[in-house]
């Protein structure tokens, strides 16, 4: 029974490819061939080189036959899918670069500047070309380095602020840890029109009438702005109203939980973080205070400004390439550089 029906599945595989065309014979011939010389040289598991899979994601289009063994059409489709992928991204590839019209040397001293200052961006950078005499845009110099955006505060403050930036300034309040856990509290005061800090001081133990005292350390001889804004702390209590409403300072409070409402003292207590708090341990009080008026002396002297046309607080003077090479001089213990041309 078995050899008669062992011999009716080979005469209809025989009358099959009778009736097959010659197309689709040397197809299958040359996929069995195709497979035959893969396991050849394979010793465990069949590996398909790159071009076995070029050959059988081609053959897929014109041809498939249950007699494959070794590619499945999931493989195949995978295949396509990742050759896909391929093609698009070389095809979306950058095919003008842009022009490079940067010198050799200005390139070597953003990077450089880039190193020994680890907290400037773009903008800040792109101030101190300027100051160098350094023709270069600030998009010419974010293609080195990466610039984040800020989002402004709302335009009902910002009128606010452009309206009386001459006869505006702001306190707050930050704190610091130390080496040995203690808090330290810092108060400041910062104007607005060339964004000094035109006062500060460290305590462990706020009060009323300690935060009162700096505000008349602030203002002497009646130098005191038309506003103040501040937030809403308990500190400022009854002594310190007492105080500023007799120097003639009108208080403006912002909304509870609302720290964009004084931007200009929440980014300089940002600033400060950043370029130099978080890169130092404070021992104590006279140890932060001997650090931050470091630092309020490359803030006021050196550092470039956004919102003063890349300029500092204390206005720098330009200095053409003719005056000489370019120097680096160390400020705030290493943490910051200056960059000015120097006769040789």
């Amino acid at each position: 029974m078995n050899a008669m029906f062992t011999l009716l599945v080979a005469f209809l595989c025989t009358l099959h490819s009778a009736f097959r065309t010659r197309a689709e014979l040397a197809l299958e011939n040359l996929a069995l061939r195709q497979q035959l010389a893969t396991l050849r040289r394979s010793t465990s598991r069949p590996r398909l080189r790159l071009a076995d899979r070029a050959f059988w994601m081609g053959l897929s289009q014109i041809w498939w036959a249950d007699t494959l063994v070794i590619i499945k059409p999931d493989t195949v489709v995978r295949w396509h899918r990742a050759g896909f992928r391929l093609f698009w991204r070389w095809k979306s590839r950058s095919r003008t670069p842009a022009k490079d019209d940067i010198s050799p040397e200005v390139k070597q001293l953003i990077r450089r500047m880039a190193e020994a200052n680890v907290t400037w961006g773009a903008p800040r950078i792109h101030g101190e070309l300027l100051k160098l005499g350094i023709d270069i845009s600030e998009r010419s110099v974010s293609r080195f380095l990466p610039n984040k955006s800020r989002k402004p505060p709302s335009q009902t403050w910002r009128t606010f602020l452009d309206n009386h930036l001459d006869s505006l300034a702001s306190t707050d309040f930050f704190t610091v840890p130390t080496a040995t856990f203690r808090i330290l509290f810092v108060f400041f005061v910062l104007r607005h029109d060339r964004r000094q800090v035109l006062h500060f001081n460290v305590t462990e133990f706020p009060s009323a009438a300690w935060t009162a005292q700096q505000i008349i350390e602030a203002f002497p001889e009646e130098t005191a702005p038309k506003y103040m804004i501040r937030d809403r702390d308990g500190v400022y209590g009854e002594k310190f109203h007492g105080r500023v409403a007799g120097m003639g300072i009108e208080q403006v409070l912002t909304a509870p939980r609302s720290p964009w409402q004084n931007p200009y003292a929440e980014r300089l207590v940002g600033s400060v973080r950043r370029e130099c708090l978080d890169h130092v341990i404070v021992l104590g009080e006279r140890h932060l205070h001997r650090i931050l008026k470091s630092y309020f002396a490359y803030y006021h002297k050196s550092r470039t400004h956004l919102s003063l046309g890349k300029d500092a607080p204390e206005s720098r003077a330009y200095q053409p390439s003719s005056m000489g090479r370019i120097v680096e001089l160390p400020e705030v213990g290493g943490l910051h550089h200056r960059y000015e041309r120097r006769a040789a």
